[in-house]
């Protein structure tokens, strides 16, 4: 798999995240947070991978 690939996957892992953490956040804020940190941490990496 080539890095660009990679790179969109887990872009689009984040932002899947990131609706998550949104959706849950009236319900259940730790599941919310939790999540959204995972969100960060993915687009982190992708954009570490993606420049490096």
């Amino acid at each position: 798999m080539s890095t660009d690939v990679s790179v969109i996957l887990l872009l689009a892992l984040s932002g899947f995240l990131a609706g998550g953490a949104y959706s849950l956040w009236k319900t259940t804020r730790p599941l919310a947070i939790a999540l959204a940190v995972c969100a960060v941490l993915a687009a982190g990496g992708a954009i570490a991978w993606g420049i490096g």
